[in-house]
């Protein structure tokens, strides 16, 4: 499995309630940028069902809130020139859905390593060490650090192409980069995150996020 790098100077992550607020938004902004710009990519995700993926599971059970969120997204003073910015990474993943639903519930719980019905996490003693939530938790000093993720699903029926849009913000992008090494190469080396045997990304880009602040003072 192979986390591809793609091309990418700008991302506009715009979210609302509306789907057309989103359209007016992005048509806006391309009425002025349009000129100088090629669009790489475009994605228009939903929510589906009760927050999850196209796979059936909850997605981002477990994001920081308040002020956990702000400890884990926010650039902090060790880097005061960027303070209150941000990193995300961004990937776009199609899933193999006839494979993937192919699979016992029992077998796509263990992949995930939650119950796919109550979203309970599995104990450890049943949960395996190549679970996508094992593989994602990184610790640090004892600390385990957190990202902040938005993921949306996307798709059309009629091109057969859905999937998800991967979206993580973080303070330091090597919190992301690590948990993507971990399910690409595997911890310990080999030892994969399954979830890739049926979601290929076909996409991958990181952006800093800059605050409001550090835009004002852009000449």
């Amino acid at each position: 499995h192979h986390a591809v790098s793609t091309a990418g100077d700008l991302l506009f992550h715009i979210r609302a309630h509306r789907m057309d607020i989103c359209f007016e938004m992005a048509s806006l902004i391309m009425d002025r940028i349009r000129p100088a710009v090629q669009v790489q990519d475009e994605v228009h995700g939903f929510k589906y069902f009760d927050s999850r993926a196209l796979i059936g599971f909850v997605d981002g059970t477990e994001n920081p809130e308040d002020e956990e969120a702000c400890e884990a997204v926010l650039i902090g003073e060790d880097d005061p020139d960027f303070k209150n910015g941000s990193y995300v990474i961004v990937q776009k993943y199609f899933h193999n859905l006839d494979a993937w639903n192919k699979l016992p519930v029992e077998m796509q719980e263990k992949i995930i390593g939650r119950k796919k019905l109550s979203n309970v996490e599995l104990d450890d003693e049943t949960k395996p060490d190549y679970a996508h939530n094992a593989l994602t938790v990184i610790e640090r000093d004892g600390e385990e650090l957190a990202i902040l993720r938005d993921n949306m699903p996307f798709g059309e029926i009629g091109k057969g192409e859905f999937g998800t849009y991967f979206i993580g913000y973080a303070r330091s992008p090597s919190v992301t980069e690590e948990m993507l090494e971990n399910m690409f190469i595997g911890r310990p080396k080999g030892n994969y995150d399954r979830l890739l045997d049926f979601s290929t990304p076909v996409t991958g880009c990181l952006f800093f996020t800059p605050s409001s602040d550090f835009l004002d003072e852009v000449e």
